[in-house]
């Protein structure tokens, strides 16, 4: 061909025209590239919620990661089941999925999708030597990193690319993606910020990446590596992060603020080291908290307490994750010993108390001048105050409003529980309040309507439901979209906690047994759980299967399970059994081949360089 010019690859002449040169042309614009690998994990394309997806052949909303990684590492696990029948999703749970599963290969593209875009901005980017800017490369590596730290988990060997290429690329085996990741990681950990805008990675999250890497080094690539990850965990656990302990609703626990729509500002961010954002304006997707909101509402539940416009009626829990939560128990003698003062000849009767009208009364605190209390486990009756078991001086209420009168009326106590009783002599006041076990308040679940037992899939009502994801912020206001339609929460994809436990588990494989700061780390996640020590551990009680246990209960539908019951040998085998595992009501042992995922058919088809994993 012939050409006036020197060679066919021109750029527009025309300067209203923006080109691949305006986007790299400085640090600012440099940015706005950075954003969509960033984006890229949380929404699904250019229009947002849908309309202009980066992947096809796939429901859009399907296609978003953390959707994606929900039903690969939570729905296939004992952690959740969905009533849905789209091709390919009852698979999931029932872990008989083919290689022409539309979610494992729309997982496999969406990743491979990042580490494209991670690597033309790169590439593109190293022409500038503006400083800020290599932050941004450093910032990009570390997505690239993440990304095939997701694809060594979910499909073991895949192909290492760092550059864009026309090529066929050929597979690494999963050692090493491991080495290429653990390398990146090293090599960035001092190229990236001490801290960063929410939202962003900084130094302490190549950190992170670390620890969960070297967590799991021994199944990846058979040479433990606990010692590395007690090293980079413990480099995280002396951060700036801290663990949320800032009850900003008044329930009792911090821990559901965690997963509230101001989690990036009501003390939650804290604790968090590398988040998914969302916008019920600003970052539309059905995919991310929109999904995980929605799809756990149904039967009698109300979307307008978990501030959405309506359940999409799919997602539930099985019943081991619901036992694994332990009931609190109410220690009387403790509470009462809480209260101070000395016991005193006011006393409770009536045959509400323990020994009926018949008496001895139930003695009293006087906790200050004429102010008496006591802890008492009472059943269903009525009851009077009275003065060293004399009817000559005893107090009553005739109205039911809290106020005592000489010989008033019984009062009465309307079901079987523990209170606290006061008494206020010099008011004339007193106040009955029931004292309800809080247990581990990580476990939110709905029960109204709900069995504990998934007989079948699907009806909605098979399983409880969990609310631990919700669009209302700390003061019970609903997110910024005023329909309702899209969720404002973020995805803490990893946070403090997660460390405190990859710590805990690395040291007892690593040396056999648990050091005092371990149990010290895992009381600090119960005591915020608990609202109270009463949740407590000794060094004692923490062994392997405690912190798996521990796992599931602070981490559960956050992307972690089944990557955490593989490396305990869980996943597959009898010796773990879930509803509807194997696609059995009680639960069978499956393939071992189904501990990874399969290259997609059609990125087998297309690339003759790739083999298939083993059972595909």
């Amino acid at each position: 061909m012939v050409s006036c010019h020197d060679d066919l690859d021109q750029l527009p002449t025309d300067p209203d025209i923006f080109s691949e040169l305006d986007v790299f042309a400085n640090a600012t614009e440099a940015q706005s590239a950075l954003a969509k690998l960033y984006a890229s994990l949380a929404l699904t394309g250019q229009d947002g919620p849908a309309g202009n997806p980066d992947i096809s052949e796939i429901d859009e909303g399907f296609s978003q990661y953390s959707r994606m990684l929900f039903n690969l590492n939570e729905l296939t696990t004992d952690h959740a089941v969905v009533g849905w029948g789209d091709p390919g999703l009852p698979d999931l749970h029932g872990q008989y999925w083919s290689a022409s599963n539309d979610f494992t290969g729309a997982m496999y593209l969406r990743l491979a999708q990042e580490v494209s875009f991670c690597n033309s901005f790169i590439q593109n980017a190293s022409n500038l030597s503006d400083d800020v800017v290599q932050t941004y490369i450093a910032e990009a590596r570390f997505l690239r990193a993440f990304a095939y730290y997701n694809l060594a988990d979910f499909y073991g060997n895949v192909p290492v690319l760092t550059e864009i290429s026309t090529t066929l690329p050929t597979q690494n085996t999963r050692e090493e993606v491991f080495n290429f990741i653990e390398e990146e990681l090293l090599a960035i950990q001092d190229l990236l910020p001490e801290s960063n805008e929410y939202g962003r990675v900084d130094k302490v999250a190549a950190w992170a990446l670390l620890s969960k890497l070297y967590l799991n080094a021994e199944v990846w690539t058979g040479v433990p590596r606990y010692n590395d990850c007690v090293t980079f965990s413990n480099n995280v656990i002396n951060s700036s992060y801290t663990i949320n302990m800032n009850d900003a609703n008044g329930n009792g626990t911090a821990y559901d603020e965690l997963f509230l729509a101001d989690n990036d500002t009501n003390g939650a961010q804290n604790e968090f080291i590398f988040t998914l954002n969302f916008d019920g304006l600003q970052s539309q997707t059905y995919g991310g908290t929109t999904f995980l909101v929605h799809a756990a509402i149904g039967g009698s539940m109300d979307p307008t307490a978990y501030g959405v416009n309506g359940g999409w009626g799919g997602l539930r829990v099985t019943k081991n994750l619901v036992n694994k939560f332990e009931t609190g128990e109410i220690d009387i003698d403790n509470l009462n010993g809480s209260l101070g003062g000395t016991l005193s000849d006011w006393g409770l009767v009536g045959d509400a108390t323990e020994n009926s009208w018949d008496g001895p009364d139930m003695e009293m605190f006087e906790t200050a001048t004429n102010q008496y209390a006591l802890y008492a486990n009472l059943t269903s009756g009525e009851l009077k105050f009275r003065f060293n078991e004399d009817w000559g001086q005893n107090y009553g209420d005739n109205d039911t409003d809290g106020t005592l009168e000489p010989g008033g009326a019984n009062i009465p106590i309307a079901a079987d529980g523990t209170y606290l009783i006061t008494m206020d002599l010099d008011g004339l006041t007193y106040s009955i309040t029931e004292i309800v076990p809080s247990g581990d308040m990580r476990g939110m679940f709905y029960t109204d309507g709900q069995e504990l037992e998934i007989e079948s899939i699907p009806p909605f009502s098979n399983g409880y439901a969990t609310t631990k994801f919700k669009n209302i912020d700390s003061s019970g206001s609903q997110g910024n979209d005023s329909s309702g339609e899209f969720v404002d929460t973020d995805i803490p994809v990893i946070r403090l906690a997660e460390i405190y436990l990859n710590y805990a588990e690395a040291v007892i494989r690593r040396d056999g047994a648990a050091d005092q700061q371990s149990v010290n780390l895992i009381n600090e996640l119960r005591e915020r759980a608990y609202g109270n020590s009463s949740g407590n551990i000794s060094i004692g009680d923490l062994d392997e299967d405690f912190i798996l246990d521990e796992r599931s209960r602070e981490l559960y539908w956050e992307g972690q399970r089944r990557t955490d019951l593989i490396r305990y040998d869980y996943f597959t085998t009898s010796d773990y059994l879930w509803p509807w595992k194997g696609n059995q009501p009680n639960g069978v042992s499956t393939s071992s081949f189904r501990n990874v995922f399969p290259i997609p058919s059609n990125t087998i088809l297309t690339n003759p360089n790739l083999q298939q994993n083993e059972g595909y």
